[in-house]
């Protein structure tokens, strides 16, 4: 039964790690969730919700303390069971937020590097496409007008 446990287990932390489309990677999702909590409490990032973040810190309390060594000394197997299924909620919970996470970072630095770039067109809320699609209109335009004289 132990094994069964730990490659059920095993099969939903990988599956976790799989759903990345290789645009995150683990490492980078670990990395990311102190930012994330520091994100979160901050109010920059809206996304998270507090529920959610109150049931991971609920779930690491769950899996270290020390009350919980008791079931596992009087129900060995069973007793790791919880901790094994708490684990995996709580790491599967926690790579999906931090993914997520990463992408709204990526996506936020890329609006500031535009604004950077284009402030004029960041005030009046131009996006790249419109100011393309103008600048071509504008040319062709042009040169429709001296092919004409």
């Amino acid at each position: 039964m132990r094994k069964t446990n730990r490659a059920a287990a095993g099969a939903a932390a990988w599956q976790v790690i799989q759903n990345t489309d290789g645009r995150v990677s683990v490492w980078q999702r670990v990395r990311a969730l102190p930012r994330m909590v520091g994100a979160k409490l901050s109010g920059r990032y809206p996304e998270l919700n507090s529920g959610k973040l109150l049931t991971m810190v609920v779930l690491v309390g769950y899996v270290i303390s020390p009350i919980d060594f008791i079931p596992e000394l009087l129900f060995s197997v069973l007793g790791l069971v919880d901790d094994i299924a708490v684990a995996v909620w709580l790491t599967t919970m926690a790579l999906g937020e931090s993914e997520r996470f990463v992408l709204w970072e990526r996506e936020q630095r890329a609006q500031e590097a535009f604004q950077n770039e284009n402030p004029s067109g960041a005030a009046r809320g131009e996006t790249r496409s419109e100011e393309r699609v103008g600048t071509e209109t504008a040319s062709t335009a042009a040169g429709r007008h001296g092919r004409g004289h």
